[in-house]
Formats: C-alpha cells, sequence, structure tokens
C-alpha cells in the first residue's frame, strides 16, 4: 500500500484551501482526533470538515462518495456526508481529497448509546432504507473497495491462516466452523447498497440515538452481509436479537455477515494490524460474540 509521501497536517490543509478554495482561506481548521484509518479529517469553520485520503488505496473512495451520496441521501433517514467541493493534488499531496457539510454527533462508543435495543433497531431502519434505494449503476465491488459486497471466499486463506496462528488462545476448531457456515452460500438476489464499513467509528450518535453515517468510502452494490458487523461488534445478546429480526435478512446472509465480522477480528487478533483503537480493543470480545451466536442460532 502507496502511503502519502508528506505529512497530512493543518498547515498543508491551509496551504491547499488557500491555493483553491479562496472563499474559506480565513476559516478555522481543526484536526479530528478521531479521524479514521482511510482518511485525515479536519474541520474547517464550524459547518464543513476536509477529508484526504491516507494512502493511495484509499484514493478513489473521494470520486465514488462525490458521486453517490447526493443519490443516496434523500432516501436515508438519518443525514449522511453532503459533499461540498472536490479538491486536486498539490503541495506533494498527491491525489483528489473531498469537502463535506460537517454532520452532527459523535462516534458510537457504548457509553455514548442511550439504549443498545433502541440503536439496535434505528441502525437496521438505515440499512433497510439503503437496501431499498434502486442499485442500477452503481459501483460493484473489487479492489478498490477491498471486496465488500463480495464474496467471502477472497478472505479464505488469509482466515484460515489467523486461525492456524492463533491456534492456541482460541478454539481453532469451532471458529473455522463459523467461518465454513458463513462460505456455503451466496447473495443470490439482485445486488443492493451496501456502505461497507460499518464501524462503531462510522456511525454517529447525538443523544444516545443514531444520528448519522459516515465513511462511505466502500460503498458498492452487491451482498449485504458485511454491514451486519455490528451485530457482533457492537451488540450485546438481546440487541443482536432485535437488530437481526429488524433488518430482515435470511439466515444465510446472517451466516454471511458473522464470517465478516469474525474475519476481521481474527486478522487483527493475529497481526496486532486494527485500523482503529475499538478493533484493536475489542477484537477479542468479537470473536466471542460470533461463536456464542453459531452456538445459539445454527449448530
Amino acid at each position: 500500500m502507496t502511503s502519502c509521501p508528506i505529512a497530512i497536517s493543518v498547515d498543508l490543509i491551509r496551504q491547499l484551501i488557500e491555493e483553491q478554495f479562496a472563499q474559506w482561506a480565513d476559516l478555522p481548521i481543526q484536526a479530528v482526533v478521531e479521524s479514521g484509518w482511510d482518511n485525515r479529517t479536519f474541520r474547517l469553520g464550524d459547518h464543513m470538515v476536509v477529508r484526504l485520503p491516507s494512502a493511495e488505496a484509499y484514493s478513489a473512495q473521494v470520486e465514488r462518495e462525490q458521486r453517490w451520496l447526493p443519490t443516496l441521501a434523500p432516501s436515508l433517514p438519518q443525514p449522511i456526508p453532503t459533499p461540498v467541493a472536490i479538491g486536486e493534488p498539490s503541495f506533494g499531496y498527491p491525489w483528489r481529497w473531498s469537502i463535506y457539510r460537517r454532520l452532527e454527533g459523535t462516534p458510537a462508543l457504548p457509553k455514548r448509546i442511550g439504549s443498545l435495543p433502541v440503536f439496535a433497531r434505528d441502525l437496521a431502519g438505515f440499512l433497510r432504507s439503503l437496501h431499498a434505494i434502486s442499485s442500477e449503476g452503481g459501483p460493484l465491488p473489487g479492489p478498490d473497495n477491498f471486496y465488500r459486497g463480495s464474496s467471502l471466499t477472497v478472505y479464505d486463506s488469509e482466515t484460515r491462516k489467523a486461525i492456524e496462528v492463533l491456534a492456541a488462545q482460541i478454539n481453532a476448531k469451532t471458529v473455522t466452523a463459523v467461518w465454513e457456515a458463513a462460505l456455503a452460500s451466496r447473495w443470490s438476489h439482485a445486488p443492493v447498497w451496501v456502505h461497507g464499513d460499518m464501524s462503531v467509528g462510522n456511525l454517529l450518535v447525538s443523544d444516545g440515538r443514531l444520528c448519522g453515517v459516515i465513511d462511505f468510502g466502500q460503498l458498492c452494490v452487491g451482498d449485504p452481509a458485511c454491514d451486519l458487523a455490528p451485530a457482533w461488534t457492537l451488540f450485546d445478546e438481546e440487541s443482536r436479537g432485535i437488530f437481526r429480526g429488524a433488518v430482515s435478512l435470511d439466515t444465510d446472509t446472517w451466516a454471511r455477515g458473522r464470517g465478516w465480522a469474525l474475519w476481521k477480528a481474527l486478522i487483527v487478533a493475529a497481526q496486532s494490524s486494527a485500523t482503529n483503537a475499538w478493533e484493536g480493543t475489542h477484537c477479542w470480545s468479537t470473536i466471542e460474540s460470533t461463536l456464542f451466536d453459531y452456538a445459539s442460532t445454527e449448530a
């Protein structure tokens, strides 16, 4: 992965804004602490944010969001980012970048969520609305969105290697059974819109409720299973059951969703390759949740 050749800093943002968007040159710029892995995010004044891809692998996300977010937004029950402008490479920064209207809210850490069952229903409602939008002409899964919305077989060898590495720390037989159950089916319906990265940091809360969803860089049309990951990364048994009932997807899709959550948790645990603090801290509890859910509902 080719990383950015220069530091993405407030000084760089100031140069880019002054050169390309002089009308905003006097606005204050502040780095966002919880800014994510794929992009570096900065506040621009009170009502906008600037986002710059942190590596070449994420650079295609800019055009994807600029093209499709305005199409999706009117049909969704919670706000999503509104593109304001797109910037060009300059000052040693090699990729296009975006300015968005700022969404209110903070990342959905459990301590900020008023009620997990209510949050589960709200998130399921968001996903049902996303799935109902016409997917005609939407971008297909591929390497530029890390195969979200595609088949889990892409990550089969990586997952089995992680199971081998962790064999002394996990029940490898049961973990393998959960993984193989996830591989046993494919999405057999028309493709639907897939967010692609339903992590805690991309779900926003205000007053304890879901108030927005951000970071659609892995957006595509395909299998929605990967978007079910919060069932095991965030929810407890009660809220997981509510989410499953409210999202209204079939048993096979649920099993594939469990596989997506398990894949990510396993590779983080095996490689210490978390892309955010939440993944690094909670990978083991996610593995436990997938095994518990499998034993409770599938085995």
